[in-house]
C-alpha cells in the first residue's frame, strides 16, 4: 500500500479532483472508499470530529489535509509553483508533445523558454498504454516513457518546466505579453504559445479513472494494435466512434458499439460501413454505468436506457469516442474561438492577440495525433522565432 492514503467516495467531486491531481503529478497513493470500508469511515470521523468531510488525505509523516485545494496539495508535495524568473523570450502554456516540442525548438535557438503545465508533462500521450505509430520507434514506446524522454530532452537544452500550475489569462500589449496564473503570479514574454490541448470527454462513471491506460482508452491508432484477436467495446455513435470502431476491426476479433440513443448519429456512409461489417455489433439504448476489475479492466456494467435493466460485458478493452473538449475555457474572454471552443489562428499560427500563438489539439483544424502535435510544436516555434526577430526581441 502506498504511503499516501486518500479517503473519500466515488460520487465526491473534490475526491475525484484530488485523485486526478495526484495521478497527474505521478504521486503514488492508495484509495479508500469509505462507503465500502468501515475502518476507513472511522478514520475520517476520527480526524474530523465525527464529521464525514472528504477527501481526507493522510501523508507518511502523519499529517492530514482535509478538502485540500490543488495548490495546497502541491505545497505539501513540494512541487515548485513559481518560475525562476518573471520574464522570458517564449512562454509555452501546455506540456504535451506539442508544447514540449515547441519548447525544445525554441530553446535550441537560444530563446529563454518556460513551459507551464497544469498537470503532468506528456499530455494525453502519457496515459496511452503504448505508442506504435510514432516515427522512429519500431518496437513502440509506452506513453509514460515517451513523455519522460521529451522532458529530459527539454531539460538538456535548458527549458524551465513549471507543473501543477493553472494559467487563468493571457494578455498582449504593444511591447510585451503576459501570463497570469491562478496564484496571481504574472510572467512576461516576447511571445506566448498556447498548446493547452484538448481533453477526451469522459463518462464520469465509477472505475473509469482507475482503468485509463489499463483497459480504457481514447486512441484507436495508439492502443488498437494491443488487442489483436481480442474483443473490444467502443462507446459512442457519432462519426469518430463509428470510424474508429471500423478501424479497430483490423486488430480485434469483434467490436461492439454501445450507443445511448436508438440510432447512430454518424454520417450515412460511415454508419453503413459499420453496420455491414461482420465484425461489428451495435447495441442501442444502452449506457455504461460502471467499470470493474482488479489491476486491469475486467467488467463493464451496462444499463438499458429504456427498461433500466442492467447486464455485464467482459471485453478485453474499451475505447471511448464521445468527443473532445479543447482546454480553452480560461482564455475565452481574450482569444477568438470557434463554436466548439477551438482557437482560430492565422496562417502563421498567431491568434487575434499579437505575439500569442496556438498549436496542437487546441487549434482549429489540427489533427489529434501525437505525431502531428509534435510537428505543430516545431512549426509554431519557428513562427515565434520569426516574430521575435521581426520585433527585435531576439
Amino acid at each position: 500500500m502506498a504511503d499516501i492514503i486518500v479517503y473519500g467516495t466515488t460520487w465526491c467531486p473534490d475526491c475525484r479532483r484530488a485523485k486526478q491531481f495526484l495521478r497527474d503529478t505521478n504521486t503514488a497513493f492508495s484509495w479508500v472508499n469509505i462507503e465500502e470500508d468501515a475502518q476507513g469511515l472511522a478514520i475520517v470521523e476520527q480526524n474530523n470530529d465525527g464529521k464525514h468531510i472528504i477527501p481526507t488525505i493522510i501523508f507518511p509523516d502523519g499529517s492530514i489535509l482535509v478538502e485540500p485545494t490543488n495548490a495546497e496539495l502541491a505545497q505539501k508535495l513540494g512541487i515548485q509553483q513559481m518560475a525562476k524568473h518573471t520574464s522570458y523570450d517564449v512562454i509555452i502554456i501546455g506540456g504535451g508533445p506539442c508544447g514540449l516540442t515547441a519548447a525544445l525548438y525554441a530553446a535550441r535557438e537560444g530563446a529563454s523558454t518556460l513551459v507551464i503545465e497544469r498537470s503532468q508533462f506528456g499530455g494525453q500521450a502519457s496515459i496511452t498504454e503504448r505508442l506504435d505509430n510514432f516515427p522512429g520507434f519500431p518496437e513502440g514506446i509506452t506513453g509514460a516513457e515517451f513523455g519522460a524522454r521529451l522532458v529530459k530532452q527539454c531539460e538538456r537544452f535548458g527549458v524551465e518546466l513549471l507543473k501543477a500550475t493553472n494559467v487563468t489569462r493571457v494578455r498582449s500589449s504593444m511591447n510585451s505579453r503576459e501570463v497570469v496564473t491562478e496564484a496571481g503570479d504574472v510572467y512576461r514574454a516576447g511571445a506566448i504559445v498556447l498548446a493547452v490541448g484538448s481533453t477526451y470527454r469522459r463518462l464520469s462513471v465509477p472505475g473509469e479513472e482507475d482503468f485509463i491506460g489499463a483497459g480504457v482508452h481514447f486512441c484507436a491508432t495508439c492502443d488498437g494494435p494491443l488487442y489483436r484477436g481480442k474483443e473490444l467495446v467502443v462507446v459512442g455513435g457519432g462519426n469518430s466512434a463509428v470510424e474508429e470502431g471500423v478501424f479497430l476491426t483490423e486488430f480485434a476479433s469483434k467490436v461492439t458499439l454501445l450507443v445511448r440513443g436508438n440510432a447512430l448519429t454518424a454520417s450515412k456512409i460511415a454508419a453503413d460501413r459499420a453496420l455491414n461489417d461482420p465484425k461489428i455489433t451495435v447495441r442501442y439504448s444502452v449506457e455504461v454505468k460502471e467499470f470493474r476489475g482488479e489491476n486491469r479492466l475486467q467488467t463493464v456494467v451496462l444499463r438499458d436506457t429504456i427498461t433500466g435493466q442492467e447486464d455485464l460485458m467482459h471485453p478485453d478493452g474499451v475505447f471511448l469516442f464521445i468527443g473532445l473538449t479543447p482546454n480553452t475555457e480560461p482564455f475565452k474572454n481574450d482569444i477568438t474561438l470557434d463554436k466548439q471552443g477551438f482557437i482560430i489562428t492565422s496562417s502563421t499560427m498567431e491568434t487575434n492577440l499579437e505575439g500569442v500563438f496556438a498549436a496542437g489539439d487546441t487549434r482549429k483544424g489540427a489533427t489529434a495525433q501525437v505525431a502531428s502535435a509534435a510537428g505543430e510544436g516545431a512549426a509554431v516555434a519557428l513562427m515565434t522565432r520569426n516574430y521575435l526577430r521581426n520585433k527585435n526581441f531576439a
